[in-house]
């Protein structure tokens, strides 16, 4: 390029122009050699060296102006350049991303498959998948890198149950890690002790959300039972075991109660558990449900629960009842326990109910032999029986005449002399002879003297002596002395 001769201005502003072109055209050649090493198109190299004539081609106002020395504006020139260095920039191909296969090392599949294998520790519960049984033993398989063997003496078994009949291919078993390596290579387990584990987190899990599960009472021990739950020696205090009053705790044992743990700790391996709150509320549902439909007469099978010298309570099923001594038997009884005995199961009817104040009035009688339905086949108006005296009264005396059958003496009936008391002149146990004076069937009542039976007694000594001839014979005698001194 020639040297032009003009004022100092134009001089440095061509100067300027040229050092611009020329870092476009070096920026420009960078491109072409880019786009040459990734194997681009020719043509897309072509497109990059036209804006390089583009540039050049922007170059020769520049000379002209030098040849004419005509005054340049100096931002024509850069702006000129500018454009054409966007335009080059923005049709320039971009070259394709190279992506690098990568091939991994057996070092990276080595620790792939590590990562997919469990990992194991002595103590550790695992579920495992049986793979094969045998005769003493069974293999499974736990997701590590050796398989796992469990012997018979770690296994659940019954009694005389083999491995066969218990286990078999694909079962879920969950047993405890004993040992890695048992010097063969197997991971050596037991089912026992998994148990054992797993037995105390279900025993936490019952104790934190206070759920209820099911236990078998074993033995009676000093202050309650004891129930063995999976193996783990579970202790019910005697104020736990039931609702009610229990005289003797041995009525539970075999038992199935339903119970929640009242305390746990894992560490002293103490578990205390409760059947009270559970029977309690069994017993209230219970207890509403029955009087909501019980009815008069009706016959239900209970337990006799305790004896009392005036009766016995029966458990009905959550709803005790009183059978009074009277009811127990048509003959007279001494005692309850002359017919029955606590824990005794027996049939018994309703006599009467009282819904409001929840009681009941039971009765152990066989309704079918009452002895009142015969009592005028029995028994006559005006014949005299034998009794013996059961009770006393400021009124009477009561003696049964048969079994189930009791009549009263009223005091004015049972001397023909006044007296204050019928003890005055009877006891109780004491034989008499009584007269039947009234039946009442319908209301099982009767009445009896035994003054009229003195009466009935003397004629009868009477007539053992005398006959009708001779008593009429004398008095005619009496008679007619009687008028022969009158005249």
């Amino acid at each position: 390029m020639s040297e032009v001769n003009g004022t100092p201005e134009e001089k440095q502003v061509e100067a300027e122009v040229v050092e611009t072109v020329e870092e476009v055209v070096t920026a420009v050649e960078e491109t072409i050699e880019a786009v040459e090493e990734v194997e681009a198109p020719i043509e897309a190299v072509e497109e990059v060296e036209a804006p390089v004539e583009a540039v050049e081609e922007a170059v020769a106002p520049v000379e002209v102006v030098e040849e004419a020395e005509v005054p340049v504006e100096a931002e024509a020139p850069v702006e000129a350049v500018e454009e054409v260095v966007a335009e080059a920039e923005a049709e320039a191909p971009v070259a394709p991303e190279v992506v690098e296969e990568v091939i991994p090392s057996m070092e990276d599949f080595e620790a792939e498959i590590d990562a997919s294998l469990a990992r194991v520790s002595r103590g550790d519960v695992i579920e495992c998948t049986v793979i094969s049984v045998g005769e003493d033993e069974i293999i499974v398989n736990l997701g590590y890198v050796a398989d796992g063997l469990i012997l018979r003496e770690e296994l659940l078994l019954e009694a005389g149950q083999t491995l066969a009949e218990a286990y078999k291919a694909d079962d879920k078993v969950k047993a405890e890690v004993l040992t890695i390596n048992d010097g063969e290579g197997n991971v050596l387990l037991s089912e026992k002790k998994a148990v054992h584990v797993i037995v105390w987190d279900e025993l936490e899990e019952h104790f934190k959300n206070k759920s209820r599960f099911t236990v078998t009472v074993s033995d009676v021990v000093k202050g309650g039972v004891i129930a063995m739950i999976k193996g783990i020696r579970a202790f019910m205090p005697a104020s736990m075991v039931s609702a009610r009053y229990v005289e003797d705790l041995k009525e539970f044992v075999g038992q199935e109660l339903e119970v929640v743990v009242k305390d746990f700790d894992r560490r002293d391996r103490k578990i205390i558990i409760s059947h009270k709150e559970v029977d309690k509320e069994v017993r209230e549902v219970a207890k509403k449900a029955f009087f909501e439909e019980v009815e008069k007469d009706q016959v239900f099978s209970g337990t006799v629960k305790k004896l009392m010298n005036f009766g016995a309570f029966v458990d009905l099923g959550g709803v005790d009842g009183l059978v009074h001594i009277n009811e127990m038997s048509w003959k007279r009884i001494k005692h309850p326990s002359d017919v029955m005995k606590e824990g005794d199961v027996i049939e018994v009817y309703i006599i009467n109910v009282d819904k409001e104040k929840e009681k009941i009035s039971l009765g152990l009688k066989n309704i079918e032999n009452n002895p009142w339905n015969d009592i005028e086949s029995l028994y006559s108006v005006g014949k005299v029986y034998e009794g013996e005296v059961v009770r006393l009264a400021g009124f009477g005396a009561f003696v049964r005449i048969g079994d189930g059958i009791e009549g009263l003496v009223h005091i004015s009936e049972i001397s023909h002399q006044r007296i204050e008391t019928p003890a005055s002149v009877l006891s109780e146990g004491q034989k008499v002879k009584v007269k039947v004076l009234k039946i009442d069937a319908k209301g099982q009542k009767i009445s009896l003297s035994i003054k009229e039976t003195t009466v009935d007694e003397e004629a009868v000594e009477l007539d053992k002596y005398t006959t009708s001839e001779e008593a009429t014979t004398s008095l005619e005698s009496v008679f007619k002395d009687i008028l022969k001194d009158l005249k």
